[in-house]
C-alpha cells in the first residue's frame, strides 16, 4: 500500500485535437479534458443507457487519494516560485498545445509530436527536482500515449546518454491509445494512403512510416524495415547496460485500456465509427489498441464522448489500482486439448471480471462486443491444427488493493489465519502476525468463463444445432486472496459448487497450496469443472497467479 510521501507525481497526456479550432477548442480546458466526467452508463444485455454519475478521474483521485492539483496563474509559475517544497502525490498536465495556439497574441507554431515529447521529458525533469520523487507516472489517452512513447523510445535514448527510460518514468497507463495506428475496414487502403500522403492536420502520425521515425532512436531514414510493427515495444527487464535497453520500457509496467464499444462513438456524426468498423472504439480498432506483451483489460466504452473511456468508472478504477494497487492477478486457461470430432466447430471463450465492492466490471471480452478469446484457429486446414493450442490462454489480469477491503469481524479472521498459519511451511508465527496490521477481509475477485462453440465451413455459419448466446459451459471462478500475510495466500471456489448465495462464502479451510514457493509471486492450478472434458479435454485448469504489485 502507498502512502502519499512513497507516492509519484501523475502526468496526464491528452489526445488529438485536429487543426486550428479543435486546438483552440482543447487549449482553454485548464486540465485537457482530465477533469471531464460523464453521467451515462450501459448496463444488462441489451446495453440498456442509464444514470450514473461519475465525478472524473482528476476530481476521484483527489477525493479518493488525496493527490493535488497546483495552479498559481498557471504550472509552469507555480513550478518556478516553489523549486523544492511540492509534495509529489500531485497530479499535472502536460500542455503540449499551449505552443500551437494564438489565443494568447504569439505566433502558434505547427504541431510536432517529438516536440510535444521533448517538452514531456523537460517537465518530468522540473518535477523530479521540485518534488524530489524519483520518477513520474504518466497517464495518457489516445495520441497521448505515442507523445509517451516517443519520450521512452526515442527522445530519452537520443538526447540522455546514459539513462534509461525508467530513471523518469515508472508506469504507463493509456486509454484508447492506437499503438498500432489508425486504420480503416472500408476504402482498401485508400483513406490511409491519402492521409499518409497529404497528413491533413497532421493525421500521418497515425501510420506506420511517421510512427516508425517518431518511435524509433536513429531511424533509418529509407523507412522501416520488414516486419517492423508499431504494436511491438522494446521490453527493457532491466538487465545490460542503458546503450542496451534503449528504446525499451518495462511491459509489465505498461497497461492498455482497450474500448469495445463503435457505437457509441459519434464523431463525425458516426462516419468515423463506420469507417473504422465495429471492432473498434469508433477510431481505434482492438487490436491497434495494445501494446504487444502489456497489461491490459477490455470495457464497453468508446474512444471519447458521454460512454468514453477517460471519462469512465471503468477506466478510473483500473487506473487507480494500476497506479496505487499493491497486488496484481493473472488467470491463464492452460494444457487444453480442443475436442476435434467436428473439423467446423472453432470454439470461443468470452469472460468477465469483477472486483467485490465496484459497480461495474474491470474486464469484459464478449463475442457481441467482437472481442471474444479465440480458443482454436478458425483458418487452420487440419481439425488437428485446430484443436491445437501451445502455450497458455490469457483470460486476464488485474491490479488488486488490499486497503480498500472492509474488515472482517475478529473470530472468523482467526479461523482464517489460523488456517493460513497450518498451511503454509516456513512461515515464524510472530513475522506472520507482524505483517498483519488489521483484520480485513481478503481481496475478492470474480471471473465469468464462457465457453462456446460455431460451426462454420466454408465461410458460411451453421446453425442447426445454434442456441444463440447459449454457452456450452459457463461458471464463476470466485478468488479470494489473503494479502496480510507475509506472502499471500489465496482460496479459489467454482460458483456452481458453492451452496447459496456467494456474498456469504467466507473461506476458512487451508489455502491453495504455492506450486511454486521460490517464486516472487504465488503460483496455483485450479481443475476445471468436470462438464469442460468433453470441450477442452481432460487436463484443461485455470492457473492463477498472484504476486505483489507497487
Amino acid at each position: 500500500m502507498s502512502t502519499p510521501s512513497s507516492r509519484l507525481p501523475i502526468v496526464y497526456v491528452r489526445g488529438y485535437a485536429g487543426g486550428a479550432p479543435g486546438i483552440e477548442k482543447a487549449v482553454t480546458d485548464p486540465f485537457y479534458g482530465f477533469n471531464e466526467g460523464s453521467t451515462h452508463i450501459r448496463v444488462g444485455r441489451q446495453d440498456s443507457p442509464v444514470f450514473y454519475q461519475f465525478e472524473s478521474p482528476l476530481v476521484r483521485l483527489l477525493t479518493d487519494e488525496g493527490y493535488r492539483v497546483f495552479v498559481e496563474g498557471g504550472q509552469e509559475a507555480y513550478l518556478a516560485n516553489h523549486p523544492k517544497d511540492i509534495r509529489p502525490d500531485s497530479i499535472w498536465i502536460h500542455r503540449f498545445y499551449d505552443r500551437c495556439s494564438g489565443t494568447w497574441g504569439g505566433e502558434p507554431e505547427a504541431f510536432s509530436l517529438e516536440h510535444a515529447a521533448e517538452d514531456l521529458l523537460r517537465l518530468i525533469e522540473d518535477l523530479q527536482e521540485r518534488t524530489g520523487a524519483p520518477q513520474v507516472d504518466l497517464v495518457a489517452h489516445s495520441m497521448g500515449g505515442l507523445i509517451c512513447r516517443c519520450l521512452l523510445q526515442k527522445v530519452i535514448p537520443e538526447q540522455r546518454e546514459g539513462k534509461r527510460a525508467t530513471d523518469y518514468v515508472s508506469k504507463l497507463f493509456t486509454y484508447g491509445t492506437p499503438h498500432g495506428g489508425i486504420t480503416f475496414a472500408v476504402g482498401f487502403g485508400v483513406p490511409e494512403a491519402l492521409r499518409d500522403t497529404f497528413a491533413l492536420n497532421g493525421a500521418d502520425i497515425f501510420g506506420p512510416d511517421r510512427m516508425y521515425q517518431y518511435l524509433t532512436p536513429n531511424p533509418d531514414p529509407d523507412g522501416p524495415p520488414e516486419g517492423w510493427r508499431a504494436v511491438d515495444m522494446p521490453d527493457d527487464d532491466g538487465s545490460g547496460t542503458p546503450q542496451e535497453a534503449a528504446g525499451g520500457f518495462p511491459l509489465d509496467r505498461v497497461f492498455c485500456m482497450i474500448g469495445t464499444d463503435s457505437d457509441d462513438y459519434d464523431v463525425a456524426h458516426g462516419i468515423s465509427a463506420s469507417a473504422v468498423g465495429p471492432r473498434s472504439d469508433g477510431l481505434v480498432q482492438i487490436e491497434n489498441a495494445q501494446v504487444t506483451g502489456a497489461n491490459r483489460a477490455f470495457t464497453h466504452r468508446s474512444h471519447s464522448g458521454r460512454y468514453g473511456l477517460v471519462n469512465s468508472e471503468e477506466g478510473y478504477q483500473n487506473l487507480r489500482r494500476f497506479l496505487l494497487g499493491d497486488l496484481r492477478a493473472r488467470v491463464d486457461l492452460v494444457d487444453v486439448t480442443l475436442s476435434d470430432r467436428d473439423p467446423d466447430v472453432t470454439w470461443q471463450a468470452e469472460v468477465r471480471l469483477q472486483v467485490r465492492g465496484l459497480p461495474v466490471l474491470l474486464h469484459e471480452r464478449a463475442a457481441p462486443h467482437w472481442c471474444p478469446i479465440q480458443l482454436s484457429d478458425p483458418t487452420s486446414a487440419t481439425r488437428q491444427a485446430r484443436a491445437a493450442r501451445d502455450g497458455a490462454v490469457q483470460l486476464a489480469t488485474t491490479f488488486l488493493s488490499s486497503k480498500l477491503l472492509p474488515r472482517r469481524e475478529d473470530a472468523e479472521r482467526a479461523a482464517m489465519d489460523a488456517a493460513v498459519d497450518a498451511a503454509v511451511d516456513g512461515w515464524a508465527a510472530g513475522a506472520v502476525d507482524a505483517a498483519r496490521p488489521g483484520a480485513s477481509e481478503p481481496v475478492r475477485f470474480a471471473l465469468d468463463l464462457r465457453v462456446l462453440g460455431l460451426k462454420e465451413h466454408n465461410g458460411f455459419f451453421g446453425f442447426g444445432d445454434h442456441l444463440e448466446q447459449t454457452a456450452d459451459f459457463a461458471d464463476t471462478l470466485i478468488v479470494d486472496v489473503d494479502s496480510d500475510s507475509a506472502r499471500p495466500a489465496a482460496w479459489a471456489h467454482w460458483n456452481s459448487e458453492v451452496d447459496g448465495a456467494i456474498r456469504d462464502l467466507h473461506p476458512t479451510g487451508p489455502p491453495l497450496p504455492d506450486e511454486d514457493p521460490r517464486a516472487d509471486a504465488w503460483l496455483a492450478h485450479i481443475p476445471l469443472p468436470a462438464t469442460t472434458g468433453p470441450i477442452l479435454g481432460p487436463d484443461a485448469r485455470i492457473r492463477l497467479t498472484v504476486g505483489p504489485w507497487s
